[in-house]
Parts: structure tokens; sequence; C-alpha cells
């Protein structure tokens, strides 16, 4: 059963949240995304669990880190410039292999830039923002209920792969309102078994994931940042153990892109295709509406990184891929890595949405 609500899409992301069995939220807050601070200040104590809002964003990755290896489902919510202050224990959170949920509801940069502003610049920094090198999960909604159903996503594949996961959303979305169906229920993956008596980092299975030894259950365990061996004892200057635990860490998200790919495809055979994500999908899809043309494709992504290169050989007839983005052209410039034809950077800052006009401009342009 389902019901019908108004959200705004920031509530829609702490109701999701919620839904998903978070018991920890830990941040500080920050426009444009304070709201969903603010809902899981107002609803998180109500069902057992706690919310803290912290000196800053640092101490509040810290905390979801923490509360994460006490058995919490946990998260943090911010934006651009809180992110920043985040990429150290992001890190931390990928070397210890951390399950927890990082919503960024972007808005202009650099630095402060524009607080109330709408953007999408930070698609980059979440991909490659902490040192060393790592592989990450976010995701980009569109909608206010995919606000919803892509925060529950975010659980669930923090869980399944222990990292930190991360929703991409914009201010347009986080502040827009929306009707949306509300499930009842939502499906929940838990993470995977701890052997009691083993090494809490041991590997056992092809997936490359070990099980999760929560404190407070009777396991010996030692995270640290540092390289670590399976017992998370230090081994920093062992360059083979080194190699073997951070390429384990990349595999694991690696190996499993296919299943993660969240990916729509409009109009295979077309020879001009749009590619968009997050706030600009809706202006492609009022174009698609508008022009009704077989020729002009769509490729709607959800699951950003890793990103679904594969999506793209579904257009096999495409002479251009023409990219919309609130920024100067980020997963552009992962897009041309893929293909050999053209691809159009259709680049877009001031906070302000593409048009529909700017993108059948676009269109209409000779390559």
């Amino acid at each position: 059963m389902t019901r019908l609500e108004f959200w705004q899409g920031n509530t829609a992301c702490a109701e999701g949240a919620l839904a998903a069995g978070c018991n920890f939220f830990g941040g500080y807050p920050i426009t444009p995304s304070t709201e969903v601070a603010e809902h899981m200040a107002a609803k998180l104590p109500k069902k057992g669990g706690v919310f803290i809002q912290m000196e800053d964003e640092i101490a509040g990755i810290a905390s979801i880190i923490g509360a994460s290896w006490t058995g919490a489902r946990s998260m943090t919510a911010t934006s651009g410039p809180g992110f920043s202050l985040m990429m150290e224990n992001i890190g931390f959170a990928a070397m210890t292999e951390t399950p927890c949920v990082v919503v960024n509801v972007q808005r202009g940069g650099p630095s402060t830039g524009q607080p109330t502003m709408s953007a999408q610049g930070d698609m980059m920094q979440v991909r490659f923002g902490s040192h060393g090198d790592y592989a990450v999960i976010a995701l980009c909604p569109a909608t206010v209920q995919e606000m919803f159903e892509l925060t529950v996503k975010a659980f669930n594949l923090a869980d399944k792969y222990r990292t930190p996961v991360f929703v991409m959303a914009d201010e347009t979305i986080g502040h827009m309102r929306e009707k949306i169906l509300v499930p009842d229920s939502v499906e929940k993956t838990g993470r995977k078994p701890f052997i009691s008596g083993t090494p809490p980092f041991r590997v056992t299975d092809p997936d490359l994931i070990p099980g999760f030894p929560a404190f407070g259950t009777g396991q010996h365990v030692h995270v640290t940042g540092l390289t670590h061996d399976e017992r998370g004892y230090p081994a920093a200057t062992n360059p083979k153990l080194h190699m073997a635990l951070v390429q384990r860490l990349v595999d694991k998200i690696e190996n499993a892109r296919d299943d993660m790919a969240d990916y729509d495809v409009v109009n295979p055979d077309a020879e001009q295709v749009f590619i968009a994500y997050g706030a600009p999908v809706r202006t492609v899809m009022q174009v698609m509406h508008d022009k009704k043309d077989n020729n002009v494709g769509f490729l709607r992504i959800r699951t950003v990184w890793p990103f679904p290169e594969k999506a793209l050989a579904k257009f096999k007839n495409a002479k251009r891929f023409l990219v919309p983005e609130m920024n100067l052209g980020q997963i552009a410039r992962e897009i041309q890595r893929h293909v050999k034809v053209p691809v159009v950077s259709i680049a877009k800052l001031g906070g302000e949405l593409h048009t529909p006009a700017d993108l059948v401009t676009a269109l209409e342009e000779k390559a």
C-alpha cells in the first residue's frame, strides 16, 4: 500500500532515511540541505533514534562513522563547503569500510558561492575528493520521488558493500515540492554477517566484502585508517599488502558496477542523444515531450558513480551526445572517455536551471 504526500525534496530525503531504518543522524546545518537535518531532528528521536547537531561538518562525518561501527544505520547531510570539510573522513570511511550515507544538496561554488542557488559542481569532488585511490557510489535524484527512493537505496548499498554512499542532489530538487507516493514499507538490505572468531577484515567470498563485526558484540575489532592487515592491525610499510588492500577496496565497487547501474534509455536508435542527471533531467524531459522526435534520444542517469559506460553503447547510431549540467562539464568529460563521437557540454552556471530553449538551441546547432 502507498499513500500520497506533497513533500519538499529535502523532507522526502529525510523520510526515505527514516523508512530505511536510519537511527543516527549527526551533522551541521547548511543551506540548502538544512531541512534534512531539521526533519530528522523532529522525527528521529520519536522513533528511538539519535539526532545530534555537531560543532561542524568534520565532527558530523566523524560521528556517523563511529555510530556505524556500533551497528547503526547512520547519515549526515550537507552542501558544498561542508562536503569539502568531510573529505578526509570520507577517505577514512572508505579505508575502514564503514557503511554510512552522506547527502550533498549542491549549491553554487567555489567557496561560499551561492548558498541559496542550485548547482552540480561537486560531481568530480565526490569521485576524487579524498586522497588516494578508492571507488565511490553516488546517486543523483531528479524528482522528489527519487529523493525518497534513492535515499533508501543509498542505505542498502552502503550496508551491502560496506562503503560510504552519496546522494548527490541539488538545490532545485532539494527545495521543490511535488506529489510523492510513499510506500508503507521499503526493502532493506542488511550487512553481511560476521563469522565469530575470524579476523574482522578477512574476505572469503568473491564479492570481496568482509562481514561486519559491530562494536559491543563481543568481537575483537581494531579500526584504523592506516594500511592494515585482515586483523585490522597497521601494516603501512608493507607494499604488497597495501596494493592488495586498496585494489580490493576499488574492485568490490567496480566489479559490481553493472549491478548498481540505474538509468533509462529513450529512443535508442536516435542520432542525437541527451545525457542528464539530477535537475537538468526535467528540462530534457520537457524537450522530449515537446519535440516528439524519434531521432532525439535520452539517457537518464541515476547512479552516476560508478559511471555506467555500458549504457552509452545502447545508442548505436549516436552521432552526438549532448550533456546539460549545472557545472562546466564535469560528467561530459567522463563521457568523452568512453565514446568516439562528439560530446557537447551544455554548461550552466549562476544557479538557474537550463531552459528548454537552451537545449533546443544546442540540439539544432550543427556539429
